[in-house]
């Protein structure tokens, strides 16, 4: 696989976020090619184990169909600018967790994607509180890359409207999380 070229702003502002992120090249499996700190600290997995795959590893064998389905749906259609899902994912020691995926198109100037752009955040054993802050993070995420993306002819796909506080989402994945855990024998 030859890397794409990833402009420095946007490897630096990756380096500098206080949320998770990672980038998938836009070609065939789409192959991660970049990941940050809050990345491999809420996965556990280091740059060596990830790069250069798709992302779907972190889901082990977990069926998570209705979540799949949504980001087919988004991967091989124009149809949607953005996803936002909860999906089952797993920490490199085996750990599940629930995590709210956020992915975006980046296009080039004739709209012809060049990566996915994607944000985890865990929302197994979050608050609510917690929830409204990591969606105001990741807006001043998306809204301050947006110039440095410009500038190399890149732009993001989707709006604000896919970031939406879902308290609900957290009271699901605990539901989730707890199925995976097994029954409560207390």
């Amino acid at each position: 696989m030859e890397e794409p070229s990833i402009p420095f702003e946007l490897r630096d502002y990756f380096e500098r976020s206080n949320i998770a992120l990672a980038l998938a090249a836009a070609e065939p499996d789409n192959p991660l090619v970049l990941v940050n700190e809050k990345f491999r600290s809420l996965t556990g997995y280091a740059d060596d184990d990830v790069i250069g795959r798709n992302c779907r590893l972190l889901q082990k064998d977990v069926e998570n169909r209705e979540a799949r389905e949504r980001i087919h749906a988004f991967l091989e259609g124009d149809a949607q600018a953005s996803v936002r899902t909860p999906i089952i994912n797993f920490r490199k020691n085996g750990e599940p967790f629930v995590n709210l995926l956020y992915m975006s198109k980046l296009r080039d100037r004739s709209g012809r994607p060049r990566f996915l752009f994607a944000s985890q955040y865990d929302i197994s054993r979050s608050h609510p509180e917690r929830l409204a802050e990591y969606d105001a993070e990741l807006a001043r995420t998306l809204s301050r890359m947006t110039p440095a993306l410009s500038e190399n002819g890149i732009v993001i796909e989707g709006t604000l409207m896919a970031i939406a506080n879902a308290a609900s989402l957290i009271a699901q994945a605990k539901v989730t999380l707890s199925d995976l855990d097994g029954p409560d024998l207390s």
